[in-house]
């Protein structure tokens, strides 16, 4: 995008547009759930303006037999996690259900792991019966997207809203039927990248998500706060 100003400076502010477009869910009482690590300062201006709790929805991909990077499905992190999987990747590869099974759990335990990491012992975020609000810093093809809103989907949330900061018109409209809103600021013609799209996409570090995530449950009421033991 040569000689074009970027739309956004960087991620807190491309979040505090967002905000500003999904004020009307603020007396839903939502969860906002990022993407990480890029939409975690996205996501924590809009759980910010909005008075809501803010979480993390880790996406792991199934690795095929012999082949880790061939995906044939992913699993979902959440108070339920979910599984999802390729219909076409599996029919033509076959696994058998204790290798997916044993797969899934491999996965889910470097979820937990990347869980206590940013966590330290604070439970999902339930999900059941709200407004869910997905937040990334911005899409391109929408696999990751789209295999985490199908996973919300089954997860008994009673309104999930996608919002990003930019996303290409022709991958919004595929997600169109997996979210019941879609919210995005800009869909330019010329998209390329996400990163062009920003003055500063440095990447997110663990310890912002974790900077983040904190002074996140600082604006709770104590009973919101979910922690083990």
């Amino acid at each position: 995008m040569p000689g074009r100003k970027a739309e956004f400076s960087d991620r807190r502010e491309a979040g505090r547009r967002l905000a500003a477009e999904l004020g009307h869910l603020q007396d839903e009482h939502p969860v906002v759930l990022a993407l990480p690590r890029g939409g975690v300062p996205v996501a924590f201006e809009v759980a910010k303006a909005l008075s809501a709790p803010l979480d993390l929805l880790m996406v792991r991909k199934l690795g095929a037999p012999g082949h880790a990077e061939l995906g044939i499905g992913a699993v979902v992190d959440g108070s339920d996690p979910q599984i999802v999987l390729n219909d076409e990747a599996m029919g033509i590869i076959k696994p058998s259900s204790d290798y997916v099974h044993s797969e899934m759990e491999r996965q889910l335990a470097e979820i937990d792991r990347r869980r206590a990491a940013y966590f330290a012992n604070h439970d999902p975020t339930p999900i059941a019966g709200r407004t869910v609000i997905l937040v990334d810093d911005g899409i391109a093809t929408g696999g990751t997207v789209r295999v985490a809103l199908k996973a919300l989907r089954r997860s008994s949330a009673a309104r999930i809203v996608l919002a990003v900061p930019v996303a290409p018109r022709d991958t919004l409209d595929a997600l169109h039927d997996d979210a019941d809103e879609v919210v995005c600021l800009s869909t330019p013609v010329d998209f390329h990248a996400v990163g062009l799209h920003y003055q500063d996409f440095e990447q997110t570090t663990d310890a912002e998500v974790i900077r983040y995530l904190g002074e996140a449950r600082g604006w709770l009421p104590r009973e919101n706060h979910h922690s083990e033991g």
